[in-house]
């Protein structure tokens, strides 16, 4: 593929052979296999997804910054003819230790409480193929409302998925917002993490990837976790030993996975729409 051979080039890397490996929806990924080591690849439209993998990068760097856990490092990101990409280092499968869900759960504790003075990141960046708006808010049920739930909303309504019952449902849901979750300072969140974005790594230990970063309520990571069929019981005991979630935090899970029902509900329609509409109508 003329495009991987000039990806290659840019990245000055003397590929020996390539893989194709899983790299989610809207990717193309490849494992490297290089004289310097192993590296994983992946591509997609430029034209298409606007600096996603720019905002992937800085991502991925933040998290490096402000958590313990193994993050693949980013070796280099751009773009060649209308494809862009993003090389990261490659991290090689293994066994979890015994205290593996403990250090998992007592290290993304200790990211929540890196502290920010507001709700939102410093510049937008993605969720799955669907634009993330990250505009700052004093607020998380103001910023919940206006970056998360109402443009989706709107995306879903526009497609003629959400009638003018649900909008009103909707409008009920957001005005409630101010009295459900308890006050906190925003945490650091990875965004996006349910079970497809982490893994174990060689060293027995875990390691995220594909977030969708910024400062929010740390339930929202919460909720993620629990979405797609939940991380180990232990995980969650060594969260809250660690950073207590507050009382009440499992009756709020349906609210914090509300914004990735809607994420699905836009980008796969079916069943995830009726469970949307469900969440909503609790609220009329």
């Amino acid at each position: 593929m003329e495009v991987l051979q000039n990806i290659f080039k840019d990245c000055d890397l003397h590929v020996q052979r390539y893989e194709p490996v899983h790299g989610g929806d809207i990717n193309l990924a490849y494992c490297l296999f290089t004289s310097t080591g192993k590296y994983f690849l992946k591509i997609n439209d430029k034209n298409k997804y606007t600096l996603m993998f720019t905002k992937e990068a800085n991502g991925l760097r933040k998290l490096q910054e402000l958590c313990t856990l193994k993050i693949p490092r980013v070796i280099r990101e751009g773009s060649c003819y209308d494809q862009q990409y993003l090389l990261l280092e490659w991290l090689e499968k293994g066994s979890p230790k015994k205290d593996m869900w403990e250090n998992f759960g007592s290290e993304l504790a200790m990211m929540h409480k890196q502290p920010k003075e507001y709700f939102g990141f410093n510049e937008n960046n993605y969720i799955g193929s669907l634009e993330q708006n990250n505009d700052p808010h004093n607020e998380w049920h103001s910023f919940y409302s206006e970056c998360r739930i109402k443009p989706l909303v709107k995306k879903l309504f526009d497609a003629g998925d959400l009638s003018t019952t649900d909008i009103r449902d909707a409008d009920l849901f957001c005005n409630s917002l101010r009295t459900i979750f308890p006050g906190e300072p925003p945490s650091f969140l990875h965004g996006d993490l349910w079970a497809g974005n982490y893994m174990i790594t060689a060293s027995g230990y875990a390691a995220m990837y594909d977030p969708s970063v910024y400062f929010g309520n740390r339930e929202m990571d919460m909720g993620m976790t629990k979405l797609f069929g939940g991380f180990d019981r232990q995980f969650y005991e060594a969260y809250n030993e660690t950073y207590p979630l507050q009382k009440g935090w499992e009756n709020r899970l349906p609210i914090t996975q509300l914004y990735p029902l809607l994420v699905h509900a836009v980008l796969f329609g079916g069943h995830y729409i009726s469970d949307v509409k469900h969440i909503f109508s609790a609220f009329r």
